[in-house]
């Protein structure tokens, strides 16, 4: 029994501990629990840090770190968020990309929702084997796909516009949400279906009024999954969009703040900062639904 074991015992009965075992077991869960997820913590929000306060520092502080100190500001300026918001076509490109995740989202997770409740629930032979397939599909880097989307994309005339995004950017989301939910759906009993039929239900009445019900945590963890790789995507974002209006965040803030060997940092940041809170603001809210989905899915 450990110490931190004996300690909580002894506390349970209101037993007194000696005073060197209760330092060991702190000692302990400092070293072990406290330290380990203080470093984590400092090194997840750190970026965070430094572009929020980069896009208040005025760009005579960001070259001159032998007079400034670079961890902090001195004379904090709204100027390079003005900059972004009225001189650029932020706001545009945030609504742009808005839409293009939405879309993208929905029309993943709806492919994905019908692909995994027919792998698992209408049991057809090899269903298994075409469930692990269409994962296998998700370990295919974009790159090998861009040249043949490319190809598509200019023959259906697309290129340039909003749809292109929309349309590719389900190639890579159906697979890991289809699975995903295939995981989710194990987790739903069966017999539920198997009494709505005897009753006389149909399979779609049976996926929109009992599966889907119950699956709205997988569902939740689809859309999220979804939605952020669908806002942060780049390569097929970058190749398929030129006009500067219609380019998404992740490219518009790189290729338009960006003149020649010129780096506008201050508006680079505060772009980057900017973009990642819808983002943030949407785990926040499903954060619970999104853990327990992926771990029914992993246990499955």
């Amino acid at each position: 029994m450990t110490n931190a074991t004996v300690e909580d015992a002894a506390q349970g009965a209101n037993i007194d501990v000696p005073e060197h075992m209760a330092w060991d077991s702190r000692a302990r869960r400092t070293i072990t629990i406290y330290i380990p997820l203080s470093i984590f913590i400092v090194v997840l929000l750190f970026p965070f840090y430094w572009m929020a306060i980069t896009s208040v520092k005025p760009d005579y502080e960001m070259y001159d770190y032998k007079k400034y100190n670079p961890f902090w500001v001195g004379s904090p300026t709204l100027d390079n968020i003005k900059k972004l918001l009225f001189d650029t076509d932020y706001p545009q490109w945030l609504i742009t990309t808005m839409g293009i995740a939405t879309a993208a989202t929905f029309l993943s997770v709806f492919a994905s929702v019908l692909a995994a409740y027919a792998i698992e629930r209408l049991r057809f032979k090899g269903a298994q084997h075409v469930g692990l397939a269409i994962y296998l599909a998700y370990l295919v880097p974009p790159t090998i796909l861009f040249i043949p989307l490319a190809t598509m994309i200019f023959q259906f005339g697309l290129f340039d516009s909003p749809l292109a995004l929309i349309l590719t950017y389900p190639t890579t989301l159906v697979p890991f949400c289809t699975w995903l939910l295939i995981g989710y759906f194990k987790s739903i009993p069966y017999e539920l279906e198997e009494c709505a039929l005897i009753d006389g239900a149909s399979r779609l009445q049976i996926l929109r009024r009992i599966t889907l019900p119950l699956a709205v945590p997988g569902l939740i963890s689809a859309g999220i999954f979804a939605f952020t790789l669908s806002w942060n995507e780049f390569i097929y974002a970058l190749a398929f969009i030129q006009s500067t209006e219609k380019k998404t965040v992740p490219v518009a803030i790189l290729t338009e703040l960006v003149t020649g060997d010129v780096f506008q940092w201050g508006s680079l940041m505060a772009g980057s900062l900017l973009g990642s809170v819808p983002v943030a603001i949407i785990y926040s809210f499903f954060v619970e639904y999104y853990v327990s989905s992926m771990t029914g899915a992993v246990k499955e």
